[in-house]
């Protein structure tokens, strides 16, 4: 076989097998193009990328931990300062423990049996006398109190509000010789309906002294005045949650007055950290701006209105209107209001700064901007607000001295003391 055929029988042959000819192999240069190998640049640039996202999820992550660092280091420091304001505090109530007399005498006390918010009234004051007294008996306004006074002939039958108990049968435990003592808590908001009912007691106790003359031109003898207290196992210094600290707060219903003036401070409690809590704040001009910060149609309990003014660097207390149109029973007698409502001494008891509106009495309890401070227009109180949110030092100066003063003379044990001294001096 000549060397041309027998090339041209190898070629046929790989034809057949289907493999490729050294002319079909592709070059190492054609090779490299069609895989397209990066250049020297390319593969830098590559690498660049992936060292920038490392290094920015390095600083990523340097941010979040300096961040919960940063948290954490504010919320020690606010643990601290709680810490030792709430230590102040307990040391002045340590030096405060007032040990009310023991009065030989029985005392049957007919709670409200409302609920809420004359609950915790009932409880305070009936385990305040509990304490107090040789022998206590405890029922409420739905129970037979004439035949129980009758059974177990107590000193004295007290009432606590008493508009919902029939004044014929405080006539009959009168007549077996008993003596009854009635303490309105609601004056001077429902005169029209407890004018009718005073002159049926032996003692009346009310907590607005302007009532103390109108009782007595209605014929009642023994008319003395004494205002609400403080039950300190509710109300006092403690160290609040931080879900609940903040720098304003209020708690109240929204009686139009105070919607009227609440409307007018407005744009200054948007830039504020506040609180407002209690029924009918929907009735707000700027309701939707402020609806964040408003917990309205709620009702709280003693330990959690004191757990709110806890939290507060503020709180503003605000009395109700004696003209207010919203369930005001004041309308026939018109006796106008002076005295300080029991907030003004529950918001003292904890600790915490009160800014409320001028009630002529409140000198009796308070000295005003040493103890209390006080606000008569709406840009007063933005003004003190301002000030004291700007003045650490001088807001728990005042609010230091009101609670002392507080624990040493406004208690439950102190009103209590005075009302059974008046009956049954010692």
């Amino acid at each position: 076989m000549t060397a041309k055929s027998l090339g041209s029988k190898r070629i046929a042959m790989r034809r057949a097998r289907n493999v490729p000819s050294a002319r079909s192999v592709p070059s190492a240069r054609s090779v490299s193009s069609a895989r397209s190998v990066p250049s020297a640049r390319s593969v830098r640039s590559a690498r660049g990328s992936r060292g920038a996202k490392r290094v920015a999820k390095r600083s990523t992550v340097r941010q979040v931990t300096g961040e919960v660092q940063r948290g954490r280091e504010a919320g020690f420091a606010k643990g601290v300062e709680h810490g030792r304001w709430y230590g102040k505090c307990e040391a002045v109530i340590s030096k405060m423990q007032f040990q009310p007399p023991v009065f030989p005498i029985h005392v049957m006390f007919v709670a409200t049996a409302k609920g809420y918010p004359y609950a915790p009234l009932d409880a305070a004051i009936a385990d305040t006398l509990r304490s107090m007294t040789a022998r206590f008996s405890l029922t409420n306004v739905q129970q037979p109190v004439v035949q129980q006074a009758e059974a177990l002939r107590p000193d004295v039958v007290i009432f606590l509000d008493g508009l919902q108990y029939p004044p014929d049968q405080v006539d009959a435990i009168r007549a077996l010789g008993i003596r009854t003592a009635i303490w309105f808590t609601d004056d001077p908001y429902y005169s029209d309906i407890t004018r009718s009912l005073a002159p049926h007691y032996d003692y009346v106790f009310t907590l607005e002294s302007n009532c103390v003359e109108f009782y007595r031109q209605l014929g009642c003898q023994n008319v003395f005045y004494l205002p609400l207290g403080v039950n300190p196992a509710e109300f006092r210094p403690r160290n609040p949650d931080l879900s609940l600290r903040r720098e304003i707060s209020f708690v109240g219903s929204a009686y139009h007055k105070r919607v009227d003036f609440f409307n007018q401070i407005t744009p200054y409690l948007l830039t504020r950290d506040v609180s407002i809590t209690g029924l009918w704040w929907d009735r707000l001009n700027d309701y939707k701006l402020m609806q964040s910060r408003v917990r309205a149609g709620e009702w709280m309990g003693p330990l959690d209105t004191a757990a709110n003014y806890n939290g507060a660097k503020i709180v503003i207390n605000m009395h109700r209107a004696h003209d207010d149109e919203t369930f005001n029973s004041n309308t026939v007698s018109q006796v106008t209001a002076i005295s300080p409502n029991p907030r003004t001494f529950e918001i003292s008891a904890c600790g915490t700064l009160q800014l409320t509106d001028i009630r002529d009495d409140l000198a009796r309890f308070y000295v005003p901007g040493v103890e209390i401070d006080t606000y008569s227009t709406p840009h007063e109180l933005v003004q003190k607000l301002d000030y004291y949110l700007n003045n650490e030092e001088a807001r728990q100066a005042v609010a230091l001295r009101a609670m002392y003063r507080t624990m040493k003379e406004h208690t439950y044990a102190h009103r209590l003391t005075t009302m059974l001294s008046i009956m049954f001096p010692l």
